[in-house]
């Protein structure tokens, strides 16, 4: 269960006090037309719901598979494509103002195979706009992992050059090489996340219960950083990237057109265990190092029995790339300057929403 601990975290790789969802938009009242992919997701389903309540008419490109039933109680329209399928996306974008594109995979046997979706699926999406005579403004949400850990304790800067460490952290920024190639094109802006947690974060859980059962979470290193945001003050840096972001532009200044997206405070690993064991009434959990040939050892066991079955765990050698890569702490400096991107509440209270979101579905 400890173990089980430290893979989560990286994934983590919804009140009169003042809240993003409406704070940094009131001066903003003209409703505009998005199109959210990736909407039946749990950042995407946050994205439209501060979309809808914000005055916005939103439309959300899902597959028929997809569990959309939520996205329609919220008042969104359902526009159904794939991003893999360039055939419907012309029609989907067709009357945007902004398209977030959110849509990507996080599990996947090998490197082509995240590609064909985190590389393609963001051409394929970027194709459709740049055919508009209008081309809408495009934000593309990325991930830390784009970027790649540090060896070096600091917190990364968009100037700094990407070094993804993994497959998927490869094919993040595969998709965003193939944005900069769009921007002569399409005004287009691309977001950083480092870990998202909050309400609704299912792959989040099993962290919580498990330092909540055995009072004890497990940690890589002493000080190794992991960054942490809120999936609430994600949804709305993201259209605060919209509306005042800088755009991607040819061949550009370093960081140009990117933003980190961030908590205030960056966490080592045993902080971030010791905040989460305070929100489920386990103050003093204990703290247990886990060496890393044990976390590449549970990996490889975890890819072979994927392989097996066919269906990528969370579990496997490509997250060990980036569990053993080093720090992964970011600044959010940026986007705060430019974009009046704050945080809606510190990460401590955002630790304990998202605990008290667990609770309140009966699972702590």
């Amino acid at each position: 269960m400890a173990l089980c601990g430290v893979l989560t975290i990286l994934r983590l790789t919804a009140t009169k006090r003042r809240d993003p969802i409406v704070g940094p938009f009131q001066y903003l009242r003209q409703m505009s037309r998005a199109l959210v992919t990736g909407a039946s997701g749990f950042i995407g389903q946050q994205l439209v719901q501060m979309l809808v309540a914000r005055g916005d008419e939103v439309a959300c490109l899902v597959r028929k598979s997809s569990k959309s039933e939520p996205l329609v109680k919220m008042g969104a329209q359902l526009r159904f494509g794939d991003v893999c399928n360039p055939t419907g996306l012309p029609a989907a974008v067709a009357d945007a103002d902004v398209v977030y594109h959110l849509a990507g995979l996080t599990r996947a046997h090998n490197r082509e195979v995240y590609c064909s979706v985190n590389e393609a699926g963001v051409r394929n999406i970027l194709e459709a706009c740049a055919q508009r005579t209008s081309p809408p403004t495009v934000v593309v949400v990325s991930s830390l992992a784009a970027a790649g850990p540090t060896r070096e304790a600091h917190l990364r800067t968009e100037t700094e050059p990407s070094t993804p460490a993994s497959d998927y952290g490869f094919s993040k920024r595969a998709g965003e090489i193939v944005a900069e190639a769009y921007a002569t094109r399409l005004p287009i802006t691309i977001v950083r996340p480092p870990a998202v947690l909050g309400p609704g974060d299912l792959p989040g859980f099993p962290l919580f219960r498990s330092v909540k059962r055995i009072r004890s979470f497990a940690v890589l290193g002493k000080r190794r950083l992991v960054a942490v945001i809120d999936v609430r003050d994600l949804a709305a840096g993201a259209i605060l990237a919209a509306e005042r972001g800088e755009r991607l532009a040819a061949n550009g200044r370093a960081g140009q057109g990117y933003y980190y997206l961030s908590a205030d405070e960056c966490p080592t690993f045993g902080e971030f265990g010791r905040m989460i064991g305070r929100s489920v009434n386990r103050p003093y959990a204990l703290a247990v190092r886990v060496p890393i040939a044990v976390i590449w050892a549970a990996c490889g066991v975890g890819s072979l029995i994927g392989r097996i079955i066919r269906r990528p765990l969370y579990l496997n050698l490509d997250r060990a790339r980036d569990l053993g890569g080093g720090h992964w702490g970011c600044s959010a400096a940026k986007a705060k300057a430019e974009l009046g991107f704050a945080p809606g509440a510190p990460l401590p209270q955002r630790i304990r929403e998202t605990a008290q979101w667990y609770r309140e579905q009966g699972w702590l």
